[in-house]
């Protein structure tokens, strides 16, 4: 078990080990909280980033992985996901999620979110995602993501 400083980052590294991921956790000095801070600090094009996001799917809490070059249509992905997607009240994804906005892991959350993973991420060889905390991130790929996440493909834009 790899020793992590912040204890949301640490729930994370143990739910990536318990799917069979590495689980290692990045820590940085600076925050990330954002798709350009992450790419700029990391030296990697923005649309390796993941931006992991709650919405309503109707009422419903849903998680999109989002390529950080890419904002979510939400009429299209709506209707592909095949309801009425809004933007979740942070109150909710701080709940949901268990994690602090700036931060949110794709995984590691104390309630199941239905998760649907941006298409345009499997362009990408190899993927940063927060790790639980704007100080952390983690390595993945696409594929990786689709399984630890139980995530469904579908494109955002």
């Amino acid at each position: 078990m790899h020793r992590v400083a912040y204890p949301t980052a640490a729930k994370v590294a143990e739910t990536l080990i318990a799917r069979g991921h590495p689980g290692v956790i990045v820590t940085r000095d600076e925050p990330t909280a954002t798709a350009e801070e992450a790419a700029t600090a990391l030296g990697v094009d923005i649309g390796a980033i993941v931006k992991s996001i709650v919405f309503l799917l109707d009422d419903n809490p849903v998680m999109l992985l989002v390529s950080g070059r890419h904002r979510v249509n939400l009429e299209r992905t709506g209707e592909r996901l095949g309801g009425t997607l809004t933007p979740a009240p942070r109150e909710m994804v701080e709940h949901a999620t268990g994690q602090p906005i700036g931060g949110i892991a794709p995984v590691g959350h104390p309630t199941n979110l239905p998760t649907y993973v941006d298409s345009a991420l499997g362009t990408h060889a190899v993927l940063w995602a927060a790790g639980g905390h704007p100080n952390t991130v983690f390595r993945t790929t696409y594929r990786e993501l689709l399984r630890i996440t139980a995530g469904l493909a579908v494109e955002v834009d």
